[in-house]
């Protein structure tokens, strides 16, 4: 079959043969891919750099599709870390990992718009005691995973979604999304009374931005939510030990083994079904697998999560 290969974490996938799967556990099944997206979490992991990564060679990257069974049936499904993964015209799945689709659904948009969906759900519904009415702060909110955290947000009913980035021009955008208020990461000082951040950040602008809400709360005692869930600033970040110390603030992460792989299952029926009824702009680019090696060195992204499709 044709997949993209990783054979050196210091150059992209590349386009080429590769063994057929053959299915060896209970449970476990061949079938084709149809649609995979290329989320960050598939960058990392071909990078080698994700938390997850065992630094196993040669590798297919891809941790979950659109798939079709062989019945015909077309499901979405979840992988856990392995070094075959979605990225290729056929892959293994685990049955119980995954679920049928509804009929007429389009595999680009359900494989574009589950994961950064769920980043956010998952965290809410999983990770969190999320009421309505609270207040939600969205750090790194103008990126894919982002945007959808405002439309997950509202739909489990924040009374307010303020949201944070860097690029002026897509912060303009967020408003239509249901965003309450938009901030430049120079101004968090206005959400300072927020309930929950939801962080796709952290880095050192984590760092400053905790300062900032603590310090002007209107009430330090008023519980503070702060969900980490990805970090394109950066894997650390310094935390102060008086933040902890004088404000009434929890610090918690939403991801693999935080979260457990049957737990993203029970979401996907309800979260799918949404995507699926239109619940989320979603924004999707279909590319050719063939193409992998220069899509993944092109950066001139136009915000749009790309769906490989073999």
């Amino acid at each position: 079959m044709k997949a993209a290969v990783v054979r050196s974490f210091d150059h992209p996938p590349r386009y080429e043969d590769y063994p057929d799967p053959v299915a060896q556990q209970p449970g476990e099944v061949v079938v084709e891919v149809v649609a995979a997206g290329l989320h960050p979490r598939v960058r990392s992991q071909a990078g080698g750099f994700h938390y997850t990564s065992s630094g196993e060679l040669p590798l297919i990257p891809g941790i979950d599709a659109v798939v079709r069974d062989s019945k015909g049936r077309l499901r979405y499904a979840i992988l856990d870390d392995t070094t075959l993964g979605t990225m290729a015209e056929r892959t293994i799945i685990e049955l119980d990992r995954s679920i049928p689709l509804p009929d007429k659904v389009d595999p680009v948009l359900i494989a574009a718009a589950v994961n950064p969906v769920m980043s956010s759900w998952v965290a809410l519904r999983q990770r969190i005691d999320f009421g309505s009415k609270q207040r939600v702060l969205i750090l790194g909110a103008t990126g894919n995973a982002g945007r959808m955290a405002i439309q997950v947000a509202k739909r489990f009913g924040a009374s307010q979604v303020i949201a944070a980035g860097r690029d002026q021009t897509r912060l303009a955008q967020l408003p239509a999304l249901g965003a309450d208020l938009v901030l430049t990461f120079d101004q968090l000082a206005k959400a300072a009374d927020v309930d929950v951040v939801i962080d796709y950040v952290w880095g050192e602008p984590t760092s400053r931005a905790m300062v900032d809400l603590l310090t002007n709360r209107a009430d330090r005692s008023a519980p503070l939510t702060w969900i980490e869930i990805g970090a394109i600033a950066g894997p650390d970040a310094a935390i102060a030990a008086a933040a902890l110390r004088s404000a009434r603030l929890q610090i918690v992460g939403s991801g693999n083994g935080s979260v457990p792989g049957r737990d993203f299952v029970k979401e996907c029926p309800k979260l799918v079904g949404a995507i699926a009824a239109g619940a989320f702009e979603v924004r999707a680019r279909a590319m050719r697998l063939a193409e992998v090696e220069e899509i993944w060195t092109d950066t001139t992204g136009t915000g749009d999560r790309i769906v490989l499709v073999p």
